[in-house]
């Protein structure tokens, strides 16, 4: 129960901090997103354990991010085709969120605009739902990797126990190492869609 007031609470609150004038909005997001940015590399920087344990990756499985970004981008620009109106590069920056709302949609709401970054969050948000709710239909028809490619960015927190339950205990370290590396490609294929 405290747990959600708490999330309410921010909520308001950034109801209320948009509310005030753009170049306040602007300043504060801003000072937002880094400080984001940094608890998520004091996280991964201070776990040295699960550093460590990303020697023990199979070689092969290594490349499971990398196909999960270009599949994902794959389908964005797929998708794209059936929204003349929007560009090809929007949907893009839409797409490399891969399920991380909160940074993402910062980065395209101050690049393209409040319009864009909403859709942004209801995507990526979109996606994690769905991650959670499909994973044991996607363990069971598509292989234990496919709730870990579906998860994106998320694969290393909000996703990893509905994962580790649907996929095994033995792809944890998989599903860190791939939200890792997801998530490391984030703020630099948004900010590269955002600005063509």
């Amino acid at each position: 129960m405290k747990g959600s007031l708490i999330i309410i609470a921010f909520f308001v609150l950034g109801i209320v901090v948009g509310l005030q004038s753009s170049t306040f909005n602007f300043q504060f997001s801003t000072f937002i997103l880094y400080a984001l940015m940094f608890c998520v590399g004091i996280s991964i920087g201070s776990d040295t354990k699960t550093l460590k344990s990303f020697r023990s990756v199979n070689p092969r499985l290594m490349m499971l991010p990398v196909m999960t970004i270009v599949g994902t981008l794959a389908g964005t620009a797929a998708a794209s085709a059936l929204l003349p109106h929007r560009h090809l590069f929007d949907c893009l920056a839409i797409g490399s969120g891969f399920g991380y709302y909160s940074l993402s949609s910062i980065f395209i709401t101050q690049y393209k605009g409040a319009e864009l970054g909403t859709i942004a969050l209801l995507a990526n948000i979109l996606r994690e739902i769905l991650t959670l709710l499909c994973a044991p239909l996607l363990a069971k028809y598509f292989g234990k990797l496919a709730p870990i490619s579906m998860g994106g960015a998320t694969t290393m927190d909000t996703t990893l126990p509905i994962i580790t339950r649907t996929s095994g205990q033995d792809f944890i370290i998989v599903s860190i190492f791939h939200g890792f590396c997801v998530d490391f490609s984030v703020p630099f294929l948004v900010t590269f869609f955002c600005s063509l």
